[in-house]
């Protein structure tokens, strides 16, 4: 099997049609990759990977997948491919069992081969119990789900996740990550936008940044996190330190509410420290954004602007 998943060289996109303009992306994904592509609103996520997808049409560059020559193997291309787009795209007034049988069908599966898929998906996707049912009738989460059980019926080897867990709970976006990662144990290639950066963080292997139509930011998610210089951690505390002479490091936010900025190479133990000699307990601490998040903003950031 090749090597690379996808593969896109000097793409460009000229702005003519509503989408993003694209400035030459490169960008290689492997097999068997968590691959985060993240970037503003309005950065050319959406239009790289409706290009991939074939929903954009290319103005100049090549995109390969699997090997294979998007221009020239259009179609086998898309039978690689499963796409779960930001918006929900199917008839609401259908049986959910019926969406994916659709959905095989247009892949050309046997019939018998589709049913079985389509229960597969549904099971594991915990919608069996709604097969029969019109989509029209299922909370949010349930509706993303079904995109995900739309997009793995044909079994592609490549999964395109367009925001999969825009506006559902934390307990469904974490059934949800369990799942995905499940898929990626198993061999399926995943490319993944999100906002939700702490779910980049905990999925993706690897990542690149996008802005304004071009690629500023391509490692893997453990060396661009090491980039970070310092943290941020917020201690909730028992009594209130306002009368206290504070480290220079902290911040008061309330009373009794701390801040505390602690640089690269450097650890918590001078605050805990202080906060024994001081006789303060400390009810819990987290920090105040996730890592990535502190990156991305930094990245994402045009020159001249505030931060």
């Amino acid at each position: 099997m090749n090597e690379f998943a996808l593969e896109i060289k000097d793409l460009k996109k000229v702005y003519n049609d509503g989408f993003v303009a694209l400035k030459g992306i490169n960008l290689k994904v492997k097999n068997g990759d968590f691959f985060a592509l993240l970037g503003a609103n309005g950065a050319g996520k959406s239009t790289t990977l409706g290009i991939v997808s074939s929903l954009v049409n290319i103005t100049s560059g090549e995109v390969s997948v699997f090997g294979k020559n998007l221009n020239k193997h259009r179609d086998e291309v898309k039978r690689k491919i499963g796409v779960v787009p930001q918006e929900f795209n199917f008839s609401t007034f259908e049986k959910v069992h019926d969406i994916i049988m659709q959905q095989a069908g247009y892949y050309g599966l046997p019939k018998a081969v589709a049913a079985a898929n389509t229960e597969k998906y549904l099971k594991k996707l915990e919608l069996w119990d709604k097969r029969d049912k019109q989509a029209r009738f299922l909370s949010g989460g349930m509706k993303r789900r079904l995109m995900i059980a739309r997009a793995l019926v044909h079994e592609p080897e490549l999964l395109i996740l367009d925001e999969p867990t825009a506006g559902v709970d934390i307990e469904i976006r974490r059934t949800m990550w369990e799942l995905l990662s499940e898929l990626n144990e198993q061999g399926k290639t995943i490319i993944l936008t999100t906002h939700y950066l702490e779910e980049a963080e905990n999925l993706c292997k690897n990542i690149a940044i996008i802005k304004q139509g071009e690629i500023i930011v391509d490692t893997s998610m453990r060396e661009l996190l090491s980039r970070l210089d310092k943290s941020t951690f917020v201690f909730d505390l028992e009594q209130n330190v306002k009368e206290l002479d504070l480290l220079d490091n902290m911040t008061l936010t309330q009373g009794n509410q701390l801040e505390v900025e602690i640089k690269k190479g450097h650890s918590l133990n001078e605050v805990m420290q202080f906060f024994l000699t001081h006789n303060i307990q400390v009810q819990s601490v987290r920090p105040k954004t996730n890592r990535l998040e502190e990156l991305f903003v930094s990245l994402s950031q045009t020159k001249g602007e505030k931060k």
